[in-house]
């Protein structure tokens, strides 16, 4: 059933089944002065990447012109996820550098929230290269080295001012960046959907968490690190209150960080959010839906699919520098998402199926993927061979 109606018109529609997958809230004004709208510039939607790539082309111009740029890029809040696209970002902006021969005209800075290159808010990852077994950190420090980057680690940026990011430390040092140019991601939150039932009681505190993420059926006790488990991580995506309402990705509340939480002095917390977009979005939605069915269809009263990103691999491909004769891209897989050192005692994860590379071939195949998931987002014939 479609309805439509007037811009602010309300409209009530009831239903059976309800999945919550709306993404997230790009939460700009966590940190005074950033976004687009402001004094850093942001390529989280189409809009936003066509504006930066603009402001790009403006800033190379000036340095063809023997101009000296400092550019900043990386994450614009303590508790921001997602390190993974500004990572591509800033390898595509040196590796197009290059390419244009300006490259000895900019200072180039990584800024981060996470406790060390690598971590990605997955808490990092072991790799076997070369018959011995090494850590993200290894992988990626190498590679910023390679490229010339400058990286700021544990770190929370305070305050975007025009030309100059301000930011803390974990150890609580206060520091400042001058900038030309800044792309900063902003943390995530909830869409800010408000929830009541059918006799107009607010219920939204009953469904939501106070990020506004949608609780499910994880394990929300708060206890320390020590006490992390797989088992804490949800499941079916089912809320436990109401057993048709469902949430995946970004939409659902994560019962805890997967990297360790690590707080300043301040008491302001520096630490990536956990990542839930890509590849486990879609093994998620695929999973849940195919449960609704089965529920519709009277076959279970209850959930019939699980993917728990404690029982779930992940693979990534990060783009590098796009260009298809020299271009790269670092192709990544892991399982599980979760870390489990009961089952995995040195690393957490399974060896023979967390593994990372480099090279022109990752790059071709991020390129071809750009086109299968397009084709598989219409529907095209064959779409569902297509894999997440």
């Amino acid at each position: 059933m479609t309805e439509t109606g007037k811009v602010g018109e309300e409209i009530k529609v009831e239903y059976d089944y309800l999945l919550n997958a709306t993404g997230p809230k790009l939460k700009f004004e966590a940190t005074e002065g950033l976004g687009p709208e402001k004094n850093s510039l942001s390529v989280c939607t189409y809009s936003h990447a066509e504006d930066t790539a603009k402001k790009l082309e403006e800033l190379i111009k000036q340095m063809e012109q023997g101009e000296e740029k400092t550019i900043i890029i990386g994450t614009g809040h303590g508790t921001c996820t997602c390190q993974g696209a500004a990572f591509e970002y800033i390898f595509n902006v040196e590796h197009e550098l290059r390419q244009r021969k300006v490259r000895d005209k900019a200072r180039i800075i990584w800024i981060s929230n996470e406790q060390e290159l690598g971590d990605f808010g997955i808490g990092g990852m072991h790799i076997r290269r070369g018959g011995y077994v090494t850590h993200s950190r290894i992988f990626t420090e190498s590679l910023f080295t390679e490229r010339g980057l400058e990286w700021i680690t544990r770190a929370h940026v305070k305050r975007v001012d025009k030309g100059e990011v301000f930011y803390e430390t974990i150890e609580g040092e206060e520091n400042s960046v001058k900038f030309d140019f800044a792309m900063l991601l902003p943390p995530f939150s909830g869409v800010g959907l408000s929830a009541f039932d059918k006799e107009g009681k607010d219920i939204t505190s009953t469904l939501f968490a106070p990020n506004g993420f949608m609780k499910v059926d994880a394990d929300y006790t708060k206890k320390p690190y020590e006490e992390w488990t797989p088992e804490d991580w949800p499941r079916t995506y089912q809320n436990p209150t109401y057993n048709n309402l469902f949430a995946v990705g970004i939409a659902f509340a994560p019962p805890h960080a997967i990297s360790q939480p690590m707080t300043g002095k301040s008491g302001n917390p520096i630490s990536p959010t956990p990542p839930r977009t890509g590849m486990p979005s879609g093994v998620m939605a695929r999973e849940v839906v195919f449960s609704i069915i089965d529920m519709m269809d009277k076959k279970s009263k209850v959930p019939t699919r699980e993917a728990s990103m404690a029982n779930m691999g992940a693979a990534c491909i990060a783009s590098a520098g796009a260009n298809v004769i020299n271009g790269t891209a670092v192709s990544m897989t892991m399982y599980p998402i979760i870390p489990d050192f009961k089952k995995y005692p040195e690393t957490g994860r399974d060896l023979n199926y967390t593994t990372g590379e480099i090279g022109l071939a990752g790059h071709w195949i991020k390129h071809l993927l750009h086109f299968a998931f397009i084709y598989k987002a219409k529907a095209k014939a064959f779409w569902r061979f297509i894999p997440e």
